[in-house]
């Protein structure tokens, strides 16, 4: 019994659930932004409008042309991130080299812009999107049902971030990436082209992003408040985690699901505001973040 409640062991490992699966979200949009800012120093403000825009693009996909959850986790990914390139193309370009406050102001302006075109056209009601057949149903554990497509989530987030962390810390083509951010000018007398390779890592960004509102939209519904929603506490993530830090995103979202979740169960009260209290201890004690290192 807990502050004069008693909780069943079937609610705490519900609220488990439901910390691992918004841990799953905040991993996958916290690694878009520490990959965006960790290799292009850009501070993507608009990710949750492309959040939102990934769900909404499934969301076309199904009801416009007929293509199923599957083809939309393919397509809408590639779509928004090549939104996102055509936006580091044709205007982050312009304030490369300058203080990432530049970029900020200009994709908080760019998300402002997109929140409210799909407000204006789809309104603010959520959208009901389905969930594929194939994922329908749940699995008796003995001490709790597991929803299939919530497991299927939980499972394909943390492969896919475990994949993108391998992609850019233990492959070649991470480390070209990390040059072409470091030091272009030597880079370039490897004969790469630079300039497509900040673009493609913005478009990978924020493909994650748009990943991450596939897999949510079954879930929370399509609209267009989702991603602002959420931004907050993805930031607090990237700040907790060490700004730039893959590893530490990753780590960080998933943990802040879960402590989320567990304090919905002991102290209600306190679950909208626990990942702020953290963010602000954990930079009394470490100002780089946990994973993050000292300039």
């Amino acid at each position: 019994m807990i502050f004069g409640h008693a909780i069943t062991a079937q609610q705490l490992f519900g609220q488990l659930l439901i910390g691992l699966i918004n841990g799953s979200f905040y991993a996958l949009l916290s690694l878009g932004l520490a990959v965006i800012f960790g290799m292009l120093n850009i501070v993507n403000f608009a990710h949750g409008a492309l959040y939102m825009m990934g769900a909404f693009v499934a969301y076309f996909l199904l009801h416009e042309l007929g293509l199923n959850y599957w083809w939309a986790l393919i397509g809408s990914p590639l779509i928004v991130g090549a939104f996102g390139a055509l936006v580091e193309r044709t205007l982050l370009v312009r304030l490369r080299g300058l203080d990432p406050l530049y970029s900020l102001l200009l994709t908080f302006g760019l998300a402002l812009v997109i929140e409210g075109l799909f407000q204006n056209y789809f309104g603010a009601s959520g959208k009901p999107y389905a969930i594929p057949p194939q994922l329908a149903g749940a699995h008796n554990l003995g001490f709790m049902f597991l929803p299939n497509y919530r497991a299927w989530v939980i499972g394909f987030s943390g492969f896919v971030c475990f994949a993108t962390w391998f992609l850019i810390e233990k492959t070649r083509v991470g480390a070209y990436l990390r040059a072409a951010t470091e030091n272009p000018t030597m880079t370039r007398a490897f004969g790469l082209n630079v300039p497509r390779m900040i673009t493609l890592t913005y478009g990978f960004g924020v493909g994650l992003a748009a990943l991450a509102g596939v897999l949510a939209a079954p879930i929370n519904q399509v609209r267009p408040g989702m991603g602002a929603d959420i931004i907050a506490v993805v930031f607090a993530v990237v700040v907790i985690g060490g700004m730039g830090s893959i590893l530490g995103a990753i780590i960080t979202g998933f943990t802040l699901g879960v402590v989320e979740g567990l304090t919905k169960v002991f102290y209600p009260e306190a679950s909208n505001t626990v990942v702020f209290v953290i963010m602000a201890v954990v930079l009394l004690i470490k100002p780089a973040g946990l994973f993050g290192k000292v300039a």
